[in-house]
């Protein structure tokens, strides 16, 4: 007997080029309005189903026992059965490991220490900022967007001034491994089979291999930064393995840069799309956190993260099984309009409850840098409404490639 017809997406979203002009909201309006979830085939017999509407992204965020991280693989594409454990970072795993591995990096992330990173975020904003005011414009994600989150995430982790430029080359081509332009496979020195590397990028080699060379300088001289925390502490009275490093490493580095970079990126395109919204604004910090949080859910940095089915469940009506993709889509849920009025609009005064899902649904996967990624868009409001700086974008901006970031590499505009 043939299994039962199931009802498929109206897009492909497998595909990177869907999102190259940025979120497709026609087509994920379309189908948060469509009963139960929809099926994308990938390959014969393989496919995902799709999670759009807002409750159900929490829903499944929150469940990580029923929806896991580390049965399959986070992101749309599989990757082999031996792969998973050599490319496993935090987010690929389910509590209680998942638990344990974040405690030794939770304290730097909470909202009070965050708070004693401002004013080193503060100076490196406004000295990007005064720099493209100087020379009248420029590639706002050259200038700005790009070199402040890396700067603060790597001041954090303990990476010299001088690499950071350096971080931000390897972070970007890790985003080309999600796209249709990858490097070469042996770009860094690599010789490790893509399939066993992160984001099938030689690029995360160039990243192991700067992560493998700074942990030793901290081992012996260990200093005051997250490097040499995670080098020389212990998770059951182990020191991590070099796999467990490596790959917390690079999570920190990308995760750290990419999310506050495409945020930053699309702030500057807000502010020419909805002028509105910053016209009479002022620099409070509860007014201008309103319209970051709002610029956090409009771009939606992330656009989705995947998860594997581990029982007989359903959600939304629909009937899964074990072994089932699940893909919770961020970029869709942020404008689910059962839950946000007039989700197309830009506001600066809109409710924060419920929150968006830009940083997760919650739960044990909740975003780790959210505080830090929110102070930094914050202040980056604040400069620019205190300068009073107007722009005026000069050419269409050059999307990522990637159906997984909703990044912006290029955005040339004028000061005005």
């Amino acid at each position: 007997m043939a299994s039962p017809a199931r009802p498929e997406a109206p897009i492909d979203l497998d595909n990177a080029d869907t999102f190259a002009s940025g979120i497709p909201q026609a087509a994920f309006a379309s189908m948060r309005a469509t009963a139960g979830l929809l099926w994308s085939p990938v390959a014969e017999g393989q496919g995902f189903w799709s999670v759009t509407r807002h409750a159900e992204v929490v829903e499944v965020s929150r469940d990580t026992t029923t929806y896991s991280s580390a049965v399959g693989h986070i992101q749309i594409y599989d990757i082999d059965e031996d792969a998973i454990a050599a490319r496993a970072s935090m987010i690929d795993l389910d509590p209680p490991i998942h638990t344990r591995l974040r405690r030794l990096v939770s304290s730097a992330f909470t909202p009070r220490h965050v708070q004693g990173y401002e004013g080193a975020v503060r100076l490196r904003v406004s000295d990007c900022l005064d720099s493209l005011v100087a020379a009248g414009g420029g590639d706002w994600v050259k200038a700005v967007a790009a070199p402040v989150p890396i700067g603060v995430i790597c001041d954090i982790m303990g990476v010299p001034e001088e690499d950071h430029n350096y971080m931000i080359e390897l972070s970007d081509h890790l985003v080309a491994g999600t796209a249709n332009e990858p490097l070469e496979p042996d770009a860094y020195g690599n010789t490790t089979p893509l399939r066993m590397l992160p984001f099938n990028s030689p690029a995360a080699h160039g990243i192991f291999e700067y992560a493998r060379w700074l942990g030793q300088k901290r081992r012996e001289q260990p200093t005051k930064d997250l490097v040499s925390e995670l080098v020389n502490s212990e998770v059951d009275g182990e020191r991590l393995s070099d796999a467990e490093y490596t790959n917390f490493f690079r999570l920190m580095i990308f995760a750290g840069n990419e999310t506050s970079r495409s945020s930053m990126a699309h702030l500057a395109m807000h502010m020419v799309q909805f002028p509105e919204a910053f016209d009479g604004a002022e620099t409070e910090a509860d007014q201008a956190a309103a319209l970051a949080e709002e610029v956090i859910r409009y771009s939606s940095p992330i656009l989705y993260f995947r998860r594997t089915v581990t029982a007989p469940t359903v959600l939304s009506g629909t009937a899964l099984k074990p072994g089932d993709k699940v893909v919770m889509w961020y970029a869709a849920a942020n404008f689910d309009d059962a839950v946000f009025d007039d989700s197309l609009a830009f506001l600066a005064d809109r409710p924060q409850a419920p929150p968006n899902v830009a940083f997760g649904g919650g739960g044990a996967h909740f975003c780790l840098g959210a505080s830090l990624a929110r102070m930094e868009l914050m202040i980056l409001v604040q400069e620019m409404l205190a300068r009073g700086i107007e722009l005026e974008v000069v050419s269409p901006p050059v999307f990522v490639p990637s159906n997984f970031v909703n990044g912006i590499e290029e955005l040339e505009v004028v000061v005005q």
